[in-house]
């Protein structure tokens, strides 16, 4: 049985830092290329960053409106993606899954709120 838990999100201030973590079944996390997506209500859930399966050297996608600020990593050892997230904005409020890129609808998750207020 596929199983992927995101954890991580929580309230945080303008400027501010998260980390999001997302433990997935081994038989997807090492197979696959990782994303982590976004959605806020009323929109499409977007890509925000994915990475190759075998790093070091596994190659990493960012979507604009965060490059600079996430960092997408990986711990094949703890079937653990993790997505670092610096400097927040009130626009990144969303929740944020994780799941395999291209994204496969049984592995959705609950997903994990991020929400960036004052």
């Amino acid at each position: 049985q596929v199983q992927v838990v995101e954890s991580g999100g929580g309230p945080v201030q303008p400027g501010g830092s998260l980390r999001l973590s997302c433990a997935a079944s081994g038989s997807i996390f090492r197979a696959y290329v990782m994303g982590w997506y976004r959605q806020t209500p009323g929109k499409q859930r977007e890509l925000v960053a994915s990475i190759a399966p075998i790093p070091p050297g596994g190659s990493t996608f960012y979507a604009d409106f965060v490059k600079g600020r996430f960092t997408i990593s990986r711990d094949n050892a703890k079937n653990t993606v993790y997505l670092q997230m610096n400097s927040l904005k009130p626009e990144d409020t969303a929740v944020y899954y994780c799941n395999t890129r291209p994204q496969v609808d049984r592995y959705w998750g609950q997903g994990t709120q991020v929400t960036v207020s004052s």
